[in-house]
């Protein structure tokens, strides 16, 4: 009973094996997936794909770093979206000030247009925040953010962040670097996290855990996060997979 809250399953990393991909998922137990179309090109594969599996849900937005391109129509296109009954989410959105592929004003305009658009339209939002903390925070607060709560998407920041993020309603989600031996921080906040805030991912084909780092990680590996996050716990992986399950349905009603 796993769900990878966020995988990107539609990339062309898995072309040659979609379908393989997505039955070894089963397989490995996952029994849900939300599937992340972040721009102009994503968004539509991403919809097939959620269209195709009736346990793949999808979220549509634009990500930060794709933001200088993204046009007004661009939002009134998500805006329809949202009313499909696989469309689960808005995001993956927020800052990213490692890549310098968008200014960060237009980032920012952008981040803050689909915030709105979420608590107009009341879908919870998916966050990605890269080298960003401070004023990801602060934008989630300034927007009203908490009016719809969402997803920390494979979160980085530190404790302090972190209970910023449970108190505007946030789900704090975590993938394969908390199997990693030296990523402490990720551990250490995985371990303060409330259990009914708690969520795992895959980021799939990205951050694969040990002990396929370095190679194409896909939804299936998601056991071995919650494997870890159990380890974190103390509690059986059952028992976590089961919880975080129950988060995600309770979150994004994908039951």
């Amino acid at each position: 009973m796993l769900t990878d809250s966020h995988a990107h399953l539609n990339a062309p990393e898995f072309d040659e094996d979609r379908e393989e991909t997505i039955a070894r998922a089963r397989e490995a137990g996952v029994t849900r997936i939300v599937n992340i179309g972040f721009n102009r090109e994503t968004i539509p594969t991403s919809l097939k794909l959620a269209e195709a599996y009736d346990f793949i849900w999808t979220a549509v937005g634009w990500h930060p770093q794709d933001a200088k391109d993204m046009l007004p129509e661009d939002l009134d296109w998500i805006e329809e979206l949202c009313k499909h009954e696989k469309v689960v989410a808005i995001g993956e959105i927020g800052l990213d000030y490692y890549w310098d592929t968008s200014p960060k004003e237009v980032q920012d305009r952008v981040f803050r247009e689909q915030i709105r658009l979420a608590r107009k339209v009341g879908k919870p939002i998916i966050i990605h925040d890269r080298d960003a903390h401070h004023d990801v925070v602060e934008t989630l607060k300034q927007e009203k953010a908490a009016e719809v709560g969402g997803i920390m998407h494979c979160f980085s920041g530190s404790w302090e962040t972190a209970k910023l993020c449970l108190d505007m309603n946030f789900y704090i989600s975590f993938g394969g670097p908390v199997t990693f031996k030296n990523a402490r921080q990720p551990k250490e906040v995985l371990a303060q996290v409330p259990l009914d805030r708690l969520l795992l991912e895959t980021d799939s084909p990205y951050l694969t855990p040990h002990p396929f780092r370095g190679k194409r990680n896909e939804s299936a590996h998601v056991r071995l996060v919650a494997e870890a996050a159990a380890e974190i716990k103390g509690l059986p992986v059952e028992e976590i997979a089961r919880i975080t399950t129950e988060n995600a349905i309770r979150l994004l009603g994908i039951n």
